[in-house]
């Protein structure tokens, strides 16, 4: 029997083999990802580009303020850098203007600070009284504009506010007028351990009226007979009486009163008074002279303090405040001795009064 003929054409293949082989995918370009699929896509990336640039400016921008700032911060205040360069380049060339500030501030600076250990030896002064239960006035007289306010703020600076008063009183009510003169200021009289401070006192009617017109001659006279006995009195039961005469020169008290017509936070010290003060300056004078050759005696002397330097007349007055009163003094080495230019008596002052009254016929100041 013949053997059968293999087929080939008829020969079994593997399936696997016969399959053809996938073709090969090609490789995407990256930035067929940004492809458009749908309206607005590509304006979309356009616009967030752009906002990124935005935000990569402004960020430098920033980074460069702060490495390069125009304004810095100095005592919680936006400064200006080119306005400081420039105040720096005016201090450097010595700008003469810049200089006198500078000048005049460290001086006011330094007057303060030579205050302040008498300012402490008043707080010492002070507590005597207290303890003691003594009590002390002091008068502050003399001409306007003579620095009566500003040496009180001094004197009073660093005092126990409950153990001292200031006292201003103004025109006299109907009421007061109808009383004994001296009335309404006994009604402000220190107690036990107080001091009392009288920015203008009973002496209006020995000066300012008189010149005025604010009284009578009768009621001048009256007072001028009656004063020297109520301040004994007062002496004589224990009241510390001290009495300053505040006195600048014609010419000091004309810039003054010009410095507080022009200065706003002046003005309000310019008063009706102290416009006729220049013109009635013979008046004031002669009116001084009479007080003092009246009423200076040695149980209530005077003191008259030159005040056209502000600040000598302040350290003298406090100086002459201290020696009144014997406390145990802090500092042992500070000078309690009034400057002999600045502080003289009204015995004194009188004296020279009536030289230049011999010599020129009139009063200066």
């Amino acid at each position: 029997m013949a053997e059968p003929r293999l087929d080939m054409e008829h020969e079994e293949k593997n399936p696997l083999d016969a399959a053809p082989a996938p073709a090969e995918e090609p490789e995407k370009n990256p930035e067929e990802n940004y492809a458009v699929n749908d309206e607005g896509t590509e304006a979309d990336m356009v616009k967030k580009s752009e906002e990124n640039k935005e935000k990569r400016a402004k960020k430098n921008k920033e980074k460069e303020k702060k490495s390069n700032p125009k304004t810095i911060m100095v005592d919680g205040k936006e400064v200006s850098l080119k306005d400081l360069l420039k105040d720096y380049k005016e201090l450097s060339d010595g700008s003469p203007k810049l200089n006198k500030f500078q000048r005049k501030a460290i001086r006011r600076y330094h007057r303060e600070e030579m205050l302040k250990p008498y300012q402490a030896e008043l707080i010492r002064m002070q507590k005597y009284l207290e303890v003691n239960k003594r009590r002390m006035i002091i008068l502050f007289e003399g001409r306007d504009a003579a620095g009566k306010g500003g040496t009180i703020r001094r004197v009073t600076r660093y005092m126990n506010e409950k153990h001292y008063r200031i006292v201003a009183l103004g025109k006299p009510t109907e009421h007061q007028k109808s009383q004994w003169f001296f009335q309404k200021y006994i009604a402000e009289f220190p107690r036990g351990g107080e001091v009392v401070l009288f920015d203008r006192s009973w002496y209006n009617r020995a000066v300012v009226e008189p010149v005025f017109g604010f009284c009578t001659d009768e009621e001048y006279n009256n007072f001028m007979r009656g004063v020297t006995g109520f301040e004994k009195d007062l002496v004589r039961q224990g009241t510390v009486l001290v009495k300053l005469y505040f006195s600048v020169t014609r010419e000091e008290q004309a810039r003054r009163f010009k410095r507080r017509k022009t200065d706003p936070l002046r003005q309000w010290k310019l008063s009706e008074i102290d416009v006729q003060a220049q013109d009635r300056w013979d008046d004031f004078t002669r009116q001084k002279y009479e007080m003092l050759k009246r009423t200076h005696t040695n149980g209530a002397p005077w003191t008259i303090i030159r005040s056209n330097d502000k600040h000598g007349a302040r350290l003298n007055a406090m100086k002459t405040i201290l020696n009144a009163v014997p406390y145990d003094r802090g500092n042992k080495d500070l000078d309690y001795v009034p400057e002999p230019d600045v502080v003289i008596s009204g015995a004194r002052e009188k004296e020279l009064m009536d030289a230049q009254l011999l010599k020129l016929g009139r009063f200066i100041g």
